[in-house]
């Protein structure tokens, strides 16, 4: 018996890389899985049907179910159609794993209007998309059934590059950064059905933290233990996704190695309220003394990169 029989799960971007092993596990341990990918390349470029099919193959060689759903998650009509070849073909609808995307790095001052609108809608309208649609059809099947909590779990890819602002991906930073606060407002949203939303941070070695400004650390060593092998993410996507993980919803988690972590929401450094309406003077009275001896951009509110 696997912890995830009977459920129905999509992965977006599940033909290669990350959504690939996320797609396996959650075959691994039970569920059936619609596999999406339009088999681009790491910049987004070309279209090949050929990976989502393969991973069909590798899942139903597992002895698990799988269908391949060959689709662009940006594209409204095609976000749809995900959904409803999950409810076509096995009857529902249960986990929703937005992972599809890719990146277009460059400085601000040499990045074209395209790198920025290509990055943002495959990332953010796609993961929005796929969201809408799949709540939609959560909502028509809690009014079915009397409104009665149903199971869901939504399950966002985002990067701790929003959260360091990584210098030359500032469109792909952007992109994960409305990604995580979608989810946090699905998270409030779905509550309602009995449904979670939650966001995870793989710090993992993947086509685009390859190619990107870390690629270096991301490097598989030659020997010992692999910190940065994608494999690693595939269990917190099954227990997020299991029943165990019922009462957690609007979370960020973050896995790599043996390493997991947990982000709570921002809190302010300085909360001061004065005795007169503000001016220039009467503020730098505040932020001056507090700002004095803090680091430009180090100090700021991004982590420090590492």
């Amino acid at each position: 018996m696997g912890i995830l029989d009977g459920k129905v799960a999509i992965v977006t971007g599940a033909g290669q890389g990350l959504g690939r092993i996320e797609a396996l596990e959650l075959a691994r341990h039970g569920a059936s899985v619609v596999v999406n990918d339009l088999g681009t390349q790491a910049d987004g470029s070309g279209t090949n049907e050929e990976p989502a099919q393969a991973v069909v193959q590798e899942i139903e060689a597992l002895g698990a179910k799988a269908v391949a759903a060959f689709g662009d998650v940006a594209n409204w009509e095609d976000a749809e159609r995900i959904v409803r070849t999950a409810v076509d073909t096995f009857g529902d609808l249960n986990i929703m794993v937005n992972n599809a995307g890719f990146s277009r790095d460059g400085m601000i001052v040499k990045m074209t209007e395209d790198m920025w609108d290509s990055v943002i809608r495959v990332h953010m309208k796609g993961h929005f998309s796929m969201i809408r649609h799949t709540m939609a059809y959560w909502r028509e099947k809690s009014k079915a059934q009397g409104g009665e909590p149903l199971y869901g779990r939504l399950i966002s890819t985002a990067s701790d590059s929003f959260l360091m602002g990584n210098v030359g991906q500032p469109n792909y930073a952007a992109a994960k950064a409305g990604i995580t606060y979608l989810t946090m407002s699905a998270a409030r949203e779905c509550q309602r059905f009995g449904a979670t939303a939650n966001v995870v941070l793989p710090r993992a070695r993947t086509r685009m933290t390859m190619s990107g400004p870390w690629a270096g650390i991301f490097e598989k060593p030659e020997e010992g233990f692999d910190t940065f092998a994608p494999e690693h993410i595939g269990p917190l996507l099954v227990w997020i996704a299991s029943p165990q993980a019922a009462h957690v919803s609007g979370q960020v988690l973050q896995l790599w190695g043996k390493h997991i972590r947990v982000y709570e929401r921002p809190q302010a450094a300085l909360d001061h309220e004065n005795e007169t309406a503000w001016t220039v003077d009467e503020l730098d009275k505040v932020l001056g003394s507090f700002f004095e001896g803090k680091k430009p951009v180090e100090d700021g509110f991004a982590l420090p990169m590492a």
